[in-house]
């Protein structure tokens, strides 16, 4: 009965799925969208009529203007964001004691595993696409992404994404329960074998979850693609192209190469689990998955720093005073992230018996592939020297990211020498060297991305003193919690483990402590981003940084005050583009 059950909610999500592939097909003229309002032309310069959009919900449920659409990805990922942190309090939170105090063993696996898969698909691949689709249009003249209809449809597949990741925890029965797999998913586990509860259809509907975010993912890398390529303006060429857009064509590149092997190798998966089929039960199915999924997972560690890689690189000069050092090189240190990135893999592997001489070779790229990031680093601190630094909140995020991104550089170099990994694989170790990337490196030029351009997407100036103690704990945070990991690596702590041995509990009740101080942080955030939103200083000059000083203006900002030039002509808000649903009135009729 239970088999029948999953085989038939598997075949209904299949049906659904056809059913929204069938309706694409039918929707013609996927580029009949033209904004009159965005990044590149002039407002209204296209046509005798002005466009309104619809008001209240309706709007945010039928717009296809790149930047509603990145206010709507922003807010997902921040909800993915707290939703994954929230978990990851109380799992810090039990491990303050040896023993299972708060919650169950099972639990704990279940928040684990939802941690994982949620700060990785649900907030970091959408922030940064938040990012992508309400900046690159502008910095680079374009009206609206190339197909806005495609890229209003990758946003929406994401909320039932969601919802199908976290099925377990939200629907309360026995035959639904949250996957217990680790965000890695290793088989035999995922795989339902043995005597576990892993072979419940909440695994299934976790594997349908991240199938919908890799189709949404690879549908707006597409778009990004094409309008990088197809939508500059004639001013915009490949020379003074800028970094943000480098970085995010070049994720766009790895994305459209690994995603799709994702899918595939969890729809064997999903076969192997509903239909019997032997890809990963068989002999060898093991190291299979291992080698499909890391395949995919080295180069997603790369599609989820590059593009803060490329923030940090367009704002950290704007506070420095002049431009960034060695453009091209860190232009050329992107491209070749790109291509190394896929030949890495297997240093996830070491300890897998995998061949000495394949081992000795993936060990050698994983060495290379640190230099280009080191050419970053390097040119970063260069720019800052003897440059005219202005430590605001967004700078201050961009300092934290170089720091923190060193820290995780240098313990991720050692864990690319094979006789090392095979001491320390599985460890806190990997734990703190992996979080110093992701959180204390791609989080920060997050919030200094957030910061930066947040007059811009408000109208509205934040607190600056509150900006700062965010900083500051969460930097404070970020190597407390991060570090003592580190420590508990080399004290032999295995990873993943809910219970641990007494002469941890030191070491533990450090990370706990400072996982407290991210919390604090994080209410400070959310406090002042929602307050300043409401009740904040209105910015009335278009250049609220004070670039034009420096020759550091750009051109989203350009376009920030031509908007605050059409209030202040109309006497009003700027006039809104239409959406699907929205209404025509002709000039002649206002």
């Amino acid at each position: 009965m239970e088999i029948n059950g999953q085989l038939a909610l598997t075949v209904l999500m299949g049906v659904f799925l056809v059913a929204v592939a069938a309706w694409l097909t039918r929707v013609e003229n996927w580029r009949s969208y033209t904004p009159l309002a965005s990044g590149g032309g002039a407002y209204g310069q296209e046509s005798g009529h002005a466009h309104e959009k619809p008001g209240g919900l309706i709007r945010w449920l039928t717009t296809v203007d790149h930047k509603d659409i990145g206010m709507l990805y922003g807010l997902y990922g921040v909800i993915a964001f707290v939703v994954g942190g929230l978990m990851v309090v109380v799992m810090r939170l039990e491990l303050a004691d040896p023993g299972m105090t708060l919650i169950s063993n099972s639990f704990y696996n279940s928040l684990l595993t939802s941690h994982g898969i949620t700060m990785l698909f649900l907030f970091g691949t959408p922030i940064l696409a938040a990012f992508s689709n309400y900046f690159i249009p502008l910095v680079i003249g374009a009206d609206d992404m190339a197909f806005p209809r495609i890229n209003a449809i990758a946003f929406w597949l994401l909320p039932p994404a969601a919802l199908l990741i976290w099925a377990g925890f939200l629907i309360p029965t026995s035959d639904i329960i949250p996957a217990q797999t680790a965000w890695t998913m290793y088989t035999p586990l995922s795989a339902g074998v043995g005597q576990g509860n892993q072979a419940n259809a909440g695994v299934d509907l976790m594997l349908l979850g991240l199938h919908l975010s890799g189709v949404s993912a690879t549908m707006g890398s597409i778009n990004f693609i094409a309008t990088i390529f197809t939508e500059r303006a004639e001013e915009v060429t490949w020379a003074n192209l800028d970094i943000f857009s480098w970085t995010v064509l070049t994720q766009s590149g790895l994305i459209l190469f690994a995603f799709p092997l994702l899918g595939s190798a969890m729809v064997m998966l999903l076969l192997d689990r509903n239909l019997g089929t032997p890809f990963y039960t068989g002999e060898g199915g093991n190291i299979l998955w291992q080698h499909l999924f890391w395949f995919f997972g080295h180069p997603e560690v790369y599609i989820l720093v590059l593009p803060p890689m490329g923030i940090v690189s367009y704002v950290l000069p704007r506070f420095s005073g002049r431009r960034l050092f060695g453009f091209k090189f860190v232009v050329y240190s992107t491209l070749a992230i790109g291509v190394l990135s896929f030949g890495v893999w297997a240093h996830h592997m070491f300890a897998t018996g995998i061949d000495p001489r394949l081992r000795a070779s993936f060990m050698a790229v994983s060495l290379a592939i640190a230099i280009p990031s080191a050419v970053k680093t390097f040119n970063w601190i260069t720019t800052m020297w003897n440059g005219r630094i202005r430590l605001t909140t967004p700078m201050l995020f961009c300092i934290g990211f170089v720091s923190n991104f060193i820290i995780g550089g240098v313990t991720g170099v050692f864990l690319a020498s094979i006789p090392i990994d095979l001491i320390l694989h599985d460890t806190y170790y990997v734990v703190g060297h992996f979080h110093y990337v992701v959180m204390g490196a791609i989080a920060f030029a997050g919030f200094a991305g957030l910061y930066y351009w947040y007059p811009l997407y408000t109208g509205r100036m934040y607190q600056r003193k509150l900006g700062k103690w965010h900083f500051w704990l969460w930097m404070i945070g970020t190597n407390v919690t991060f570090f003592a990991m580190i420590l508990l690596g080399y004290g032999g702590m295995p990873r993943r483990y809910a219970t641990y041995l007494p002469e941890f509990i030191t070491l533990h009740q450090v990370a706990t402590v400072g996982a407290l101080l991210l919390l604090v942080g994080g209410f400070i955030w959310t406090y002042n981003f929602v307050i300043s939103w409401l009740e904040g200083p209105v910015i009335k000059d278009g250049d609220p940084w004070n670039l034009k000083e420096d020759g550091l203006y750009t051109a989203e900002w350009d376009w920030f005050d031509r908007k605050l030039q059409t209030k202040i002509t109309d006497g009003g808000e700027e006039q809104e583009v239409a959406t699907d649903g929205g209404q025509e009135t002709d000039d002649t009729d206002a």
